[in-house]
């Protein structure tokens, strides 16, 4: 099963690790450079959560924004 939310369809991204060198002018240095910039992942906060679905209980995977949100309500 895909890293994905159920509810509203929250999955997993990928952005850059961006490394800086050298201590900044605000702090008294001559400025930061960027050095290698490598590939990383975000992935969503999901939670596998037991719940009725069209009358039966299921789990799903529900990602904890959606989980607050009280858009899926826990079975005990």
């Amino acid at each position: 099963m895909a890293r994905r939310c159920e509810i509203c369809g929250k999955g997993t991204i990928t952005g850059n690790s961006v490394t800086r060198k050298g201590q900044p002018k605000k702090k008294g240095g001559v400025g930061q450079h960027i050095g290698v910039t490598t590939k990383r992942v975000f992935k969503p906060n999901l939670i596998s959560v037991k719940t009725m679905v069209d009358g039966t209980p299921r789990t799903i995977k529900v990602c904890a924004r959606c989980l607050r949100a009280g858009k899926v309500q826990k079975v005990v």
